[in-house]
């Protein structure tokens, strides 16, 4: 009788580790199998996006951070300007960033094109130029207005108001006071920020600026501009196109979120909403907002993705 408890205690003590070897090889969604699967799907979750504070950037990669939050990623959103963003995707210290091109940041894509690889197109016109209040279209329309126009020069004191001095626009408006002559003018570097303040504060007065501007921008919701004329082409003719740019590491090193930004999309309705609330309000916040309640397009950029 003690022989046959013990056999079928042995028996017993078998079936349960083969009960719980099969419990461990379960390939239902919570098994520690599919938490890994899915780790690797994501690859690196270390994501760095460096940004210029110009307000599409703002808008477009604070969205794309807290999706790839969403998936799994640990994203640091790092605000720089335009030189080392596109130095720091080039050597791999970064992942991804936007890019206006072939006009804006010709200069960066010259230098770093074998190692950053564009991902997607997202915008397919980008115009940019000299910009005016509309209460000042009747007497300038085109940069060739600018020209020895003593009375309009001097009610400005000669300058154009600009942004930061690494950014392609800026490079482009000093190419655009050569060629088209402007020897009286002057070139002003800020900040967009400061530019902007400048701007408002002279249409609340209704007095004449010229300012470089560009869309999208809030800044054509927010006022009524009017973009000169550009004969030359200098500032790229129709407008640039806007691409999400990577490292050449990114698809291979977290291929989850090389698939979300390679399949997001927006639009100029888009995009104004997105820049005009966080205009006004903390930009991760209104990030959140806007991903919550647009859970059908998260959804397409998302797609494939577990």
């Amino acid at each position: 009788m003690d022989k046959k408890v013990q056999f079928l205690g042995m028996i017993m003590l078998i079936a349960v580790l083969l009960l719980a070897a099969c419990g461990n090889n379960n390939t239902d969604g919570n098994s520690s199998n599919n938490i890994v699967e899915a780790d690797e799907d994501l690859g690196d979750t270390d994501i760095t996006i460096p940004y210029v504070a110009w307000a599409d950037y703002e808008a477009r990669l604070h969205v794309l951070a807290e999706v790839l939050e969403q998936e799994g990623y640990d994203v640091e959103l790092t605000e720089v300007e335009a030189g080392p963003m596109f130095t720091s995707i080039a050597d791999g210290t970064a992942d991804f960033t936007a890019m206006w091109l072939p006009s804006t940041h010709e200069e960066y894509w010259d230098e770093y094109e074998g190692d950053i690889e564009k991902v997607n197109e997202v915008l397919d016109e980008a115009p940019l130029s000299f910009a005016v209040p509309d209460y000042m279209a009747d007497d300038v329309q085109s940069i060739e207005d600018l020209k020895d126009n003593e009375e309009l020069g001097e009610s400005v004191d000669w300058t154009i108001t600009g942004i930061d001095p690494g950014a392609g626009i800026m490079d482009m408006s000093e190419s655009a006071i050569d060629e088209y002559d402007l020897d009286n003018w002057d070139l002003q570097e800020s900040s967009e920020a400061a530019m902007l303040a400048t701007v408002e504060d002279s249409i609340d007065a209704e007095e004449p600026i010229i300012f470089t501007g560009w869309e999208p921008h809030f800044m054509f919701g927010k006022w009524d501009l009017e973009l000169l004329d550009d004969p030359e082409g200098i500032f790229g003719g129709d407008g640039d196109q806007i691409y999400l740019v990577s490292n050449n590491d990114l698809e291979e090193d977290s291929p989850a979120a090389y698939q979300t930004i390679e399949q997001y999309t927006e639009d100029y309705d888009m995009l104004n909403e997105l820049m005009a609330d966080m205009e006004e309000g903390d930009p991760k916040t209104v990030a959140e907002d806007f991903v919550e309640e647009n859970e059908d397009l998260v959804e397409e950029w998302t797609e494939g993705i577990e």
